[in-house]
């Protein structure tokens, strides 16, 4: 497990660039994802590494492309003092995990080695040895990420087709 760090204000065109908004499938977006900002990321990720940046996390547009990239290139989850509304939404849409915690956010460092807790918020910094605390989902959005997503969570519970 790795961690990628990155500053404030990442905007859904450095996620992933405008210009493979039409890819054909989740694969083809993690291959460009975070290019623009970070030109090893897609070759370099591995799956349960963690991003973890500053503020406004997914800022700009709002491409549900964006967390999609994210999640499909492996990674477990995006730890940030706080993300766009949008990008917010669009994680849990998809059952992508974020958590906000600005503390953790400014101490983890690349070699850091983390392990999270999505059901209570807790993040901790084994490398560190020190915890940090997520305000965790209430449980029907921890319902949605388990389940892979709003649209699967609809199909358990028989509201969806």
């Amino acid at each position: 497990m790795k961690v990628y760090k990155y500053g404030a204000n990442v905007d859904t065109d450095v996620i992933i660039p405008a210009r493979y908004l039409n890819a054909p499938d989740p694969a083809s977006l993690a291959s460009h994802c975070m290019e623009d900002i970070d030109p090893d990321f897609a070759s370099t990720v591995e799956e349960g590494d963690i991003i973890v940046a500053g503020p406004n996390f997914g800022c700009g547009s709002s491409r549900e492309h964006a967390p999609l990239a994210i999640q499909s290139s492996g990674v477990k989850c995006v730890i940030a003092p706080s993300f766009a509304r949008i990008f917010y939404r669009n994680a849990i849409n998809i059952g992508f995990p974020i958590m906000e915690c600005a503390e953790a956010a400014e101490e983890i460092g690349l070699e850091d080695k983390l392990t999270v807790d999505f059901k209570t918020g807790a993040i901790v910094n084994e490398t560190r040895r020190k915890s940090y605390q997520s305000a965790p989902f209430p449980e029907f959005i921890n319902e949605i990420v388990q389940e892979g997503g709003l649209l699967n969570s609809l199909k358990k519970r028989g509201l969806g087709k």
